[in-house]
C-alpha cells in the first residue's frame, strides 16, 4: 500500500516537473517536444509491458485487429484523442496556457462524474450533486468574468471523457491500451521531427544542451509514466483515484508560481468554487474507501468477491 502512495504521488510530481521542463527545451516547440515524449516513451512502454507479462495481450488484441476493420478505426480514434491531450499537455506551458490546462484537470473529475450520469445512468450521491452545483457556479462566473471560455480548459475537461468511454467499448486493459495508442501516434511523432523547418541534427548541433535535455525528457515522462501505471496495479481503485487530485494542484502552483502565468484578482471567485467542489468530491472518496477497507478487513471473502482487494 505505502509503495503504491509513493509512486502515485511521484508519478503527479514528475507530471508537475515535466510541465515545467517543456520550457526550458529551447528552441523545441510544442509539437517537437510531444514528439519527443512519444518517440522516447514507447520503450518504456515496452519494458513495462515485458515487466508485467502483458505481451499476450497485445497479441490478443492484435488477433482482434486482423479480423475486424472496425476495431482499427476505433483504436486510431483512440490515438488521436489521447495525442490531443498529450500535445497540450507540452504546448500550454509555452503559450501562457498552463493555468486554463490546470483549470481543465480540476473539472475534468466533474465531468466525470457527469458523463456517468448522463451515459450510463449511474445516481449521483448528495455530494456529488452539491459539487458539481459548485463547480458550475464557478463555471458561469468565469463565463461572465471574461466573456468566454477558455478553449484549452474546454478541450481537457471535455476531450477526456470521450477517450475513457472509447475505453470501455475496446476492452482492452490499460496496458494495451497505452501501448497501440502509442504505436499509433508514433508515424505522427517522426513525421513532426521530420517536418521541421531545422532538422534534428542541425537543431542539436546548434544547441549541444538538446544531447542531454532531450534524453532527460524520455527520463522523466517515462518514469512518471511508469510509476502512475505502477501505482494503478498497487492501490485500490478509490484511493488511487483520489490521489489522482494531487496532480492538478500542482500544476496549478507549477503554473502560478514558477511561469509567472497571470491570475486576475477576480479569477479566483472561478477557482475558489470548483476547489471546493473538488474537496467535496475528495472527501467522500476518502470516507468511502476507509469505509470499504474497514469492511475488507472485518469480511475479506465478501470484499475479495466484489474486487476491492
Amino acid at each position: 500500500m505505502k509503495q503504491g502512495v509513493a509512486l502515485s504521488v511521484l508519478s503527479s510530481i514528475l507530471f508537475a516537473v515535466l510541465y515545467y521542463y517543456a520550457t526550458v527545451l529551447h528552441p523545441l516547440d510544442g509539437a517537437a517536444i510531444f514528439a519527443w515524449r512519444i518517440v522516447l516513451g514507447l520503450p518504456a512502454v515496452a519494458l513495462l509491458i515485458s515487466r508485467a507479462r502483458g505481451w499476450g495481450e497485445i497479441y490478443q488484441t492484435m488477433g482482434r485487429l486482423r479480423r475486424s476493420a472496425h476495431l482499427c478505426f476505433m483504436l486510431v480514434l483512440s490515438a488521436s484523442l489521447i495525442g490531443v491531450q498529450l500535445f497540450l499537455f507540452v504546448w500550454a506551458p509555452l503559450h501562457q496556457r498552463a493555468l486554463d490546462v490546470s483549470l481543465g484537470y480540476f473539472l475534468l473529475p466533474l465531468m466525470m462524474v457527469v458523463v456517468g450520469r448522463v451515459f450510463y445512468r449511474e445516481r449521483l450521491t448528495r455530494t456529488q450533486t452539491v459539487a458539481v452545483l459548485i463547480a458550475f457556479i464557478g463555471v458561469l462566473h468565469e463565463l461572465f468574468r471574461a466573456d468566454s471560455f477558455s478553449w484549452v480548459t474546454a478541450v481537457v475537461m471535455l476531450g477526456y471523457p470521450p477517450y475513457f468511454m472509447l475505453r470501455r467499448v475496446l476492452r482492452t486493459g490499460s496496458l494495451s491500451a497505452l501501448w497501440f495508442d502509442m504505436l499509433i501516434m508514433l508515424p505522427a511523432a517522426l513525421f513532426l521531427l521530420q517536418g521541421q523547418e531545422v532538422s534534428v541534427w542541425d537543431q542539436f548541433s546548434r544547441y549541444p544542451a538538446l544531447f542531454a535535455l532531450v534524453p532527460l525528457l524520455g527520463l522523466i515522462s517515462s518514469a512518471a509514466l511508469i510509476s502512475y501505471i505502477s501505482a494503478s496495479r498497487l492501490l485500490p481503485l478509490g484511493l488511487f483515484g483520489l490521489l489522482g487530485y494531487v496532480e492538478p494542484v500542482l500544476l496549478f502552483w507549477v503554473a502560478f508560481l514558477f511561469l509567472n502565468e497571470d491570475l486576475p484578482e477576480k479569477a479566483w471567485l472561478t477557482y475558489i468554487p470548483i476547489w471546493i467542489a473538488v474537496l467535496l468530491m475528495v472527501g467522500e472518496g476518502f470516507i468511502k474507501w476507509i469505509s470499504e477497507s474497514r469492511l475488507a478487513q472485518k469480511n475479506p471473502t465478501k470484499a475479495s468477491a466484489t474486487g476491492r482487494v
